[in-house]
């Protein structure tokens, strides 16, 4: 897992892929918080990112997940959340597969938590679980961008 902001990218230490991804200019906080919500592609590049706006919950409501194939970029475009996690690899822990590459953890044990707002951005890299739209002080709407990033590109 690797955290920063959007507007001081130097400072998070990415990969030189990550870090070649978003300081694309089309990438810039501004630009990302005008596009419309949907699925997003660069010049048929392999990653890709969603944006849309969601509903932040109660800890005890919101699921704990981690993907095989692609790391997760998320960047809060506009209000906040918290994402509770752990330093841990999971692939092999019981889950089911939601979606593609989307598993739900069963029993999930998480140590950690992040409080992300508007130009935060934390890494979540294969195996890694994460529980992502925790409420801060009460349920509230947080717009986002989720890139997915395959493995092969790091």
């Amino acid at each position: 897992m690797i955290a920063g902001n959007i507007n001081i990218l130097k400072l998070a230490t990415l990969p030189e892929s990550l870090y070649n991804i978003l300081s694309r200019p089309e990438m810039e906080l501004t630009n990302l918080q005008h596009l419309a919500d949907g699925y997003y592609q660069v010049d048929q590049e392999k990653w890709f990112y969603n944006i849309g706006n969601s509903q932040t919950a109660p800890i005890d409501t919101r699921h704990t997940e981690f993907h095989k194939q692609f790391l997760d970029i998320q960047l809060i475009l506009q209000g906040e959340e918290i994402i509770r996690y752990s330093l841990t690899d999971v692939i092999t822990e019981p889950a089911f597969e939601k979606k593609p590459d989307l598993f739900i953890l069963e029993s999930p044990i998480l140590t950690n938590s992040i409080h992300l707002k508007a130009g935060d951005f934390v890494t979540f890299y294969p195996g890694e679980p994460h529980q992502a739209l925790c409420m801060v002080d009460e349920p509230r709407m947080v717009r986002k961008a989720v890139f997915k990033v395959p493995m092969n590109m790091i």
